[in-house]
């Protein structure tokens, strides 16, 4: 066989396996317990299900490993080995059933966030997924296959792990909901960040059936510029009349449904949840009339990401303007907050600029006296969680820099790297590992180019260097670096034609506007006509004040006249009551309020800095405890639940206000247990069921519920019905929350609610969540109640209350 990569380039589709638990349950895995673990000591079912599949028709199977890394296998167990015989099993099967067929090694989610969403080091993460793929690799695997993957931070971690390890090809497959991933990224981001961490294809599996899937799947194929995977369930689960968990749709209805995204684009197919061999033989004979369509994006695109925002620089879109203003030159407050490890100026100057319109923000902590490899990644966290615009990393500290990219989730942009002996051999392949695009000074030594011939031969020389290293194009940006025209005249022409030079070649380019004007009088007047040619001729961005209004304007008035601004539209929105020196950015922006003054804001915006001293100047002014409690901390959160639910807010976005609130609740909590009728607080048992060790979405849940007034006795995961049920009554609970991910653990609910029975405890209510739950699931198994996310479950618990 070619190896995997010639496979992904030879145009013709290729098929991944289906489902793997609901294969295993049917040959005798028992609800509860770790297919993982259940086959290592059942070797020759796990082989016959590989088998049957690429009889099927499959050209990949994939490896048993899913849950395979040390955060979720039982407690001393050989990862490498465990991954390094799953691996060699279905090696052994490819062989055994008599068809060719590639080894994907799955790679799964950890159930863990990293910081600052959740509590793992990046490097930690990056740790546990090079332990479970050197074992995968040692197995024999042909490529690795990071799935079902919720969060693109951990996706990426995913795949820098796998780069380390090995030079296989990697795909990259996220799970969707609603045309979102439970942290907040678009497919389009998704695609973006993969694409700058140089994935050989895309992919999503699981959450849903082939018709729901088909708005994702479109966004995928707009951006993608490889191949993209498309895994869908078998529909979404139900309850038959016997209690066992089944997917209804056929293998034909599947097929069927599932060959609309060859016909749309996607190269690779394959089933997630609830298929089996016989789906798998029904779509290869589905799509065996269909010639494979070539990627229908061939070009890249230079693109930023957050977590949940992407911003392209390119002629065809529109010139951006990256904020410069968290840089401590010229800022004595600043440079003296730094130094001391405070990050009030530079969080209140992020959001002077995210409310001026800004799409990207530039950071920039070097000041004498400050450790930026302590405080640049420290700040970038904040900024992470408290705003959703992609950054720029801004030092000269090649250290800190790497610093940064670790604790960046998507792709942030590095701020610069010059021909300076050794940069580039430094900073490049820490952009490529870590997919963050780079602007590319064209500097050599001490000597500035001021023609723009001599800043084109280095541009060209720095190219030839980057091409040499692997480095894909698509990561880099050129700052056509300003010179004052004061004391070079040919400065500003230079710039014009260097950035007439990178759009022929197809580099977009970035320039320190405010340097064009230094040492002469009326600089906005030569900043914004300088910047109103430089767009003409194809300048994509700007480093400068997005505060700034004849910038603005300008930049306003070049979209409507380059005809990137259809009908006006933007242009109209923006200036249709304008004055002179009035203007806003009208393009690529996100705004946002401005900092938090009151206790309802700073927990709306998730402000935790704030919160402490917001609720200690209501107590001075003489407000009641209970009344902060009731007036503003629960009308705060219950409105960050709105938000939620019009999908305004993320799930980032609703953990940091749910802390926030929690945070100020603390100054409280002494003051309201005063009064005795203060800690008479409805209780609530919380629980992952038994044999699930998934507790993201419980864990959430039970922070909302807090902040909500309800006593929750949390206890973990892995818990059995009895435990619950003893829990309830030992505490006098009268409402219980369960959660399960999994469809092989799900049926183990019903053990609580027939156990409540059992003792005669119907005056407890059971409320169930989690990702393959359903309404109908809940109605069957006699639970009282069904909550889709942590906002639904306030609702239902509290609907429970008014019941009595």
């Amino acid at each position: 066989m070619a190896d995997f990569r010639s496979a992904l380039s030879s145009g013709e589709f290729i098929f991944f396996d289906g489902a793997m638990g609901t294969m295993l349950q049917a040959r005798g895995l028992t609800a509860g317990v770790s297919p993982e673990v259940w086959c290592m000591s059942n070797p020759e079912v796990l082989q016959g299900v590989h088998c049957d599949y690429a009889r099927a028709g499959a050209t990949v199977l994939t490896t048993n490993t899913f849950g395979g890394t040390s955060f979720k296998l039982p407690e001393g167990m050989d990862v490498v080995g465990f991954n390094r015989e799953m691996a060699a099993a279905a090696k052994r099967a490819a062989v055994e059933s008599g068809r060719e067929a590639y080894v994907a090694g799955s790679v799964g989610p950890t159930g863990h966030f990293l910081r600052p969403l959740g509590d793992l080091e990046f490097s930690e993460l990056v740790d546990a997924y090079k332990e479970q793929i050197t074992g995968l690799v040692e197995g024999g695997i042909d490529l690795v296959l990071c799935e079902t993957h919720f969060d693109v931070a951990e996706l990426r971690a995913a795949v820098v792990a796998a780069r380390e390890v090995c030079d296989l090809p990697v795909g990259a497959s996220m799970t969707f909901e609603n045309g979102m991933s439970l942290t907040g990224s678009s497919p389009e981001v998704f695609v973006e960040t993969m694409l700058n961490m140089g994935v050989d294809f895309v992919a999503t599996n699981c959450s849903a059936g082939p018709e729901q899937m088909v708005s994702v799947v479109q966004e995928m194929l707009e951006f993608a510029t490889v191949p993209v995977l498309v895994m869908p369930n078998a529909g979404l689960p139900e309850l038959d009349e016997d209690g066992n968990t089944v997917f209804r749709l056929d293998p034909e209805s599947f097929a069927a449904q599932t060959k609309v995204f060859a016909e749309m684009g996607a190269r690779c197919l394959g089933g997630c949840c609830g298929t089996s061999p016989d789906h798998i033989a029904a779509l290869v004979a589905a799509v065996a009339d269909l010639k494979a369509k070539p990627v229908l994006r061939e070009s890249d695109c230079f693109c930023l990401t957050s977590r949940s925002q992407a911003v392209r620089f390119g002629f065809e879109h529109p010139a951006r303007i990256i904020g410069e203003r968290i840089n401590p030159t010229g800022k004595k407050q600043l440079i003296a907050e730094l130094q001391n490890g405070q990050l009030t100026s530079a969080l209140l100057f992020a959001q002077e600029q995210l409310d001026c319109g800004a799409p990207v923000l530039d950071v920039n902590v070097g000041a004498p006296m400050v450790d930026e490899t302590v405080i640049l990644p420290e700040l970038l966290g904040k900024l992470v969680s408290q705003f959703p615009i992609p950054l720029a990393i801004d030092s000269s500290n090649m250290d800190a820099v790497e610093a940064a990219l670790k604790i960046y989730p998507a792709s942030a942009l590095v701020n610069s790297i010059s021909g300076e002996e050794g940069r580039l051999e430094r900073l490049g392949p820490l952009c490529k590992k870590y997919g963050a695009p780079f602007i590319m000074l064209p500097l050599t030594g001490s000597k500035l180019p001021v023609s723009a011939k001599d800043r084109i031969a280095i541009i060209d020389s720095m190219l030839e260097k980057v091409d040499g290293m692997g480095i894909p194009r698509r990561l880099v940006i050129v700052d056509v670096l300003a010179l004052a025209v004061s004391s070079k005249p040919e400065a500003a022409l230079a710039c014009l034609e260097t950035v007439e030079y990178c759009t022929s070649i197809g580099l977009p380019t970035t320039i320190g506007l405010s340097n064009i004007s230094f040492g002469l009088p009326a600089r906005p007047l030569l900043n914004g006509t300088f910047l109103a040619m430089a767009v003409a001729k194809g300048l994509s961005s700007c480093i400068a004040h997005p505060g700034n209004p004849q910038i603005c304007e300008t930049l306003a008035a070049a979209e409507v006249l380059l005809g990137r601004d259809e009908n006006a539209a933007q242009f109209i929105a923006g200036f249709s009551e304008w004055k002179a020196g009035s203007g806003t950015v009208v393009a690529g922006g996100s705004v946002s309020s401005s900092a938090a003054t009151t206790v309802f804001e700073a927990v709306v915006k998730g402000d935790k800095d704030a919160i402490i001293a917001l609720v200690e100047k209501e107590l001075e002014k003489g407000l009641e405890p209970f009344a902060v409690v009731n007036e503003m901390l629960i009308p705060a959160i219950t409105e960050v639940g709105v938000k939620y639910e019009r999908k305004e807010y993320f799930l980032p976005q609703l953990l940091r206000s749910a802390e926030t609130m929690q945070h100020g609740f603390s100054l409280l909590r002494p003051l309201l247990e005063k009064d005795a009728a203060a800690t008479v607080r409805p209780k609530v048992i919380m629980a992952t069921v038994e044999g699930d060790i998934h507790d993201i979405g419980k864990n959430i849940v039970c922070l909302m519920l807090g902040n909500h007034g309800f006593d929750v006795v949390d206890l973990g995961k892995d818990v059995k019905a009895d435990t619950i049920v003893d829990a309830a009554a030992e505490h006098d609970a009268k409402i219980i929350g369960l959660s399960a991910l999994m469809t092989t653990t799900m049926v183990r609910m019903e053990d609580t609610v027939a156990l409540l029975k059992e003792r005669g405890m119907d005056d407890v209510k059971v409320m169930v969540g989690g990702a393959v739950v359903t309404a109908a699931f809940a109605e069957t198994i006699g639970a009282h109640g069904y909550s889709e996310d942590a906002v639904s479950a306030v609702r239902v618990a509290q609907s429970f209350l008014e019941e009595k």
